[in-house]
């Protein structure tokens, strides 16, 4: 897989550039299908982006945004990618698009699969725009090396896969390898030199397929083009 790199002087100018082209890709889906899905990741590094494009002059009613992945966590305790979502893009014009959680009432995300799954397959496969982000051991989503479950979160024919991080905090529940490589646009969000060059290890890594880092098993597996965005 070739990576098509746009790099940034600043994160404020990455934040606005990343929001225009996902606006655009978003008004094309709903122009083409009638309407469009999102699928977004948490963490501080969107927030920016997040604040950007929720002005977007685009039809947010008929769009549909949900997570990558999300603790398994009250939508409101400070670790939630939920609350980060609602405070940061579920704002201003974009408050009028459907957001479907990643959590419900259920113990455990494995005792919550079955509903979350229910509630995602309201959107039209593939996902039209998913963003990820990368941690500095190689995660994304949350696909976490050396996690127990993760063969099965990379091989599921579901949408979603509950995942018990090595060494995270909190149970996870994440979208799959397959959901996430089919996306129709594939956006990878960094900032700073060590991902950069974490990533480029990744790509170029010669081992085995479940030697890899995650990022490099879903980003070999992509059927569009990889677009990742980039800041110092």
């Amino acid at each position: 897989m070739t990576l098509q790199w746009h790099e940034f002087s600043s994160k404020d100018e990455l934040d606005l550039k990343l929001a225009q082209d996902i606006a655009q890709q978003l008004q094309q889906a709903i122009l083409d299908r009638g309407s469009a899905s999102l699928a977004v990741s948490g963490g501080r590094t969107p927030a920016g982006m997040f604040k950007a494009l929720r002005t977007s002059p685009i039809d947010w009613s008929k769009v549909i945004i949900t997570l990558v992945d999300e603790r398994w966590v009250p939508n409101d305790h400070a670790d939630s990618n939920e609350r980060l979502t609602r405070e940061n893009l579920l704002q201003d014009g974009a408050a009028a698009a459907t957001f479907i959680s990643m959590v419900n009432d259920a113990a455990t995300p494995h005792a919550g699969l079955e509903g979350i799954e229910a509630q995602l397959s309201s959107i039209k496969a593939p996902i039209d725009i998913l963003i990820l982000g990368m941690g500095d051991d190689g995660h994304t989503a949350s696909l976490f090396p050396n996690a127990v479950e993760l063969e099965a979160a990379c091989a599921s024919t579901q949408w979603v896969a509950a995942v018990t991080p090595p060494v995270a905090p909190h149970q996870r529940i994440t979208l799959t390898l397959p959901t996430i490589a089919a996306a129709r646009n594939l956006l990878v969000h960094i900032t700073g030199e060590g991902k950069k060059e974490l990533l480029n290890t990744a790509m170029q890594e010669q081992k085995s397929l479940t030697e890899c880092y995650p990022i490099r098993r879903v980003l070999d597996q992509a059927a569009s083009p990889v677009q990742v965005y980039w800041t110092a």
